[in-house]
């Protein structure tokens, strides 16, 4: 396909390695072609690179699989999940779950990304709610502009919340960002 035909979230194959398109903008420097700069996360190690194409180059797409899977728990050998067609154990590892070990709970539904048959990286929801385990209690007279307090999930996760929020609370995450988005 053409480099003109790339989209936010087309996975590419670039020098050999998988790749997803995270962001893109096209470029016309005054009397200079245009461009396409890409910015370019690797599936294998989560490094992000800028490359850039004239419309013209040819890219090469590659298609990933789609796989249910429900996660079970984490050990020092890695995630555990079962694939929800033949009940058979998958373990991957800290690289390819990456971030979305902060949204994924015990026996919560995932979709892995596939590419010949080999998990490359976890498809999360834009938007995720978890349970809140520990909140400081915030103090009267903390109020001054956006005052904001630290909480933990019950996945571990650590983000910044409004003080109204309490143990025991639902909140809503972005996956995207990590950051909270109301009360679910």
């Amino acid at each position: 396909m053409k480099a003109s035909g790339l989209r936010k979230g087309s996975v590419i194959n670039d020098k050999g390695e998988l790749c997803i398109v995270v962001d893109m903008d096209h470029r016309t420097p005054g009397n200079y072609r245009a461009c396409y700069q890409v910015y370019l996360k690797n599936l294998k190690d989560g490094r992000v690179v800028k490359q850039r194409y004239n419309p013209d180059d040819e890219v090469e797409e590659v298609r990933l699989e789609a796989q249910k899977a429900q996660y079970l728990y984490h050990d020092n050998s890695g995630f555990h999940f079962m694939d929800m067609e033949t009940y058979d154990t998958i373990i991957l590892n800290e690289e390819i779950v990456g971030d979305a070990k902060n949204y994924i709970k015990e026996n919560s539904e995932v979709t892995f990304l596939c590419h010949n048959k080999k998990a490359v990286s976890l498809d999360l929801p834009p938007r995720v709610d978890l349970r809140v385990v520990e909140a400081p209690i915030g103090l009267r007279g903390d109020t001054e502009g956006t005052a904001r307090k630290q909480i933990t999930l019950e996945t571990g996760f650590k983000l910044n919340a409004p003080l109204f929020i309490k143990e025991g609370d639902i909140v809503r995450i972005d996956t995207a960002t990590g950051e909270y988005v109301g009360r679910a």
